[in-house]
């Protein structure tokens, strides 16, 4: 699943404004305009119409693709924004290192940074994944929160993260 996938998803299971959009990405370290915001949240969808779409063609639109670091950061400001800021201890480095190393572990990240900034129990997550119709043990959830190189790391695949993502738009769009 791409960036641009996620944060359209997300916005639309949350309910985010795109004013918030632009403070939640200010929150997380990025500066972006409304403008960029929805230029993010169209890319994926005129994407997803045509897979043989010519590439020069995308380039044209002036598409703003979502890498993984705006992402991360879009998902950290995310966690500020529900949360609040957290104090920061002396030595500790007061940005967080990014969590994303890879387009393998993006799935994993944002699973981890829903989790903690809307609160949520494992049990939770289990019951938005069976509302949509998702069946995962507490084991693998587990697996996937793991940090990666561990050994019973679990690669989190785009079903999962669709299926939570679509299970949180049936709990929070009632």
């Amino acid at each position: 699943m791409k960036n641009n996938d996620i944060l359209i998803r997300l916005r639309y299971a949350l309910d985010i404004k795109d004013v918030d959009m632009v403070e939640i990405f200010k929150l997380g370290g990025i500066d972006v305009t409304k403008e960029d915001v929805l230029k993010m949240l169209i890319s994926s969808k005129d994407s997803n119409k045509n897979d043989m779409v010519d590439i020069d063609d995308t380039e044209n639109k002036g598409d703003l693709e979502c890498s993984n670091v705006m992402l991360e950061s879009f998902l950290n400001g995310f966690i500020i924004f529900k949360r609040g800021r957290k104090d920061v201890k002396p030595g500790e480095p007061e940005k967080p290192a990014l969590a994303i190393k890879n387009n393998k572990s993006v799935n994993n990240v944002m699973l981890k940074k829903l989790k903690i900034a809307l609160n949520l129990s494992s049990e939770d997550m289990l019951d938005i994944l069976q509302e949509a119709g998702c069946d995962l043990t507490k084991g693998e959830l587990s697996a996937v929160f793991r940090k990666e190189g561990q050994k019973n790391y679990k690669e989190c695949g785009d079903r999962y993260a669709r299926n939570f993502l679509k299970g949180l738009a049936i709990r929070y769009r009632k």
